[in-house]
């Protein structure tokens, strides 16, 4: 994940082939619903506005990675890396119309929902780890919240989309590992009535 992430920047930012993101298919709710090109849900959680927003977005991947390594199969990590990236994606775009987005935030979001929803349902197991985690968890939380308010150019909407998605598939895979399969599929007949019930009015205004 975190070689695809940085594989995608550096290709985006090549001086010859221009650093247009929309070129490189940045997320925007226009071009996804009015043009239909369904590929920004995805490039867009590959691409970043920097190095300094790819190097936080690639540590949070990395640190994360170590704890989701302890508690879901592969299977679990990638479908819920990639679920939550599109709630993320989702969420914005019903909150931001007309803006537009990348980073993989939605997504990061999303692992660290998923790692508490599992920690909520274990909790009672868990106990003294669980009561540390929940602690850095409010932590997070907070912390985003405070540079969103600071900075208006961060998605505060994509990172609420993916953390609340997140809480609901890691707390399904606790109770039952098979209940993935219902969290994927439930996820994407979702977002495809979402994305048929989209406010196309928004664009017009």
């Amino acid at each position: 994940m975190i070689g695809l992430n940085i594989l995608v920047f550096l290709v985006s930012t090549v001086p010859q082939w221009g650093t247009d993101l929309y070129q490189w298919g940045a997320l925007s709710a226009y071009y996804v619903v009015v043009q239909g090109e369904f590929y920004r849900l995805l490039s867009s959680m590959f691409m970043h506005s920097g190095a300094l927003h790819i190097l936080m977005n690639m540590l949070s991947i990395y640190f994360l990675g170590l704890m989701v390594e302890r508690l879901f199969r592969p299977m679990a990590y990638l479908s819920l890396y990639f679920i939550t990236g599109l709630w993320g994606s989702f969420v914005f775009m019903y909150w931001n119309p007309i803006g537009s987005a990348v980073g993989a935030s939605g997504a990061i979001f999303g692992i660290f929902g998923a790692l508490a929803g599992f920690a909520w349902v274990h909790r009672k197991t868990m106990q003294a780890q669980f009561q540390s985690f929940m602690k850095d968890f409010g932590m997070v939380i907070v912390l985003n919240f405070v540079i969103g308010v600071i900075f208006d150019s961060i998605a505060m909407s994509a990172h609420i989309g993916g953390l609340i998605a997140g809480l609901i598939g890691g707390a399904m895979i606790a109770y039952n590992p098979k209940y993935l399969w219902v969290f994927v599929w439930g996820s994407l007949g979702a977002l495809f009535v979402m994305y048929y019930a989209f406010p196309l009015e928004e664009f017009y205004v």
